[in-house]
């Protein structure tokens, strides 16, 4: 609360801000709340780190507008569950987050891989987190960022077949069309459009 208070009295508040250990709705609509009555501009990202908070995941992912991700807090969240740190242990924890992320349309970040001599683990795990549907994944080193930008980045294939699609859907008067011998359905074009927004980041 006493960081909170500093914020509402700052001149230049910070553009985005990320707050721990959410572990329901209603402490986020109090940082929410308190942000509007002061009219401080500052966007939150949200880590889901808690078994309350991965109760509650999907209505704290919805409470307030100025959220824009939710962060995978992997490492306490093994620390609660008496678990691993390994993938397999934390693939339920991952989903969950994932799920509410989507639902209301955030950003959704993986928990930071923590051994920094180990680039290929990285990018294994980092593949694997956006496989699951993780839009990145969180760094503790700058030796890290280009892996994972390389892994979350769409490639130049990726944005010219996602263009054709839309192209082809544009010109298409059904929700169906057929591209290299598969047939694609028209709610595939909402992923096409992220992996286009997201190279405009």
């Amino acid at each position: 609360m006493k960081d909170l208070l500093v914020l509402l009295k700052c001149k230049k508040p910070p553009a985005s801000i990320m707050f721990p250990k959410i572990n329901n709705p209603e402490e986020v609509a109090l940082v929410d709340d308190l942000f509007e009555d002061f009219e401080v501009p500052t966007r939150i990202q949200i880590i889901i780190e808690t078994n309350h908070g991965l109760e509650a995941a999907f209505e704290i992912a919805q409470r307030s507008n100025r959220t824009d991700a939710l962060f995978f807090g992997g490492v306490d969240m093994a620390a609660e569950l008496r678990c691993s740190l390994d993938w397999d242990a934390l693939a339920y924890g991952r989903s969950r987050v994932v799920h509410a992320a989507a639902a209301a349309e955030l950003d959704v970040l993986d928990v930071p891989f923590l051994d920094l001599s180990d680039l290929k683990g990285l990018k294994h795990e980092a593949l694997k987190a956006k496989a699951l549907g993780f839009t990145g994944k969180g760094a503790i080193h700058p030796s890290q960022i280009a892996i994972i930008n390389q892994v979350f980045m769409p490639s130049k294939e990726e944005l010219n077949y996602a263009q054709k699609i839309i192209n082809e859907f544009e010109r298409a008067s059904t929700g169906l069309i057929v591209i290299d011998g598969k047939l694609i359905e028209k709610p595939v074009l909402r992923r096409m459009y992220r992996i286009l927004a997201s190279a405009s980041k």
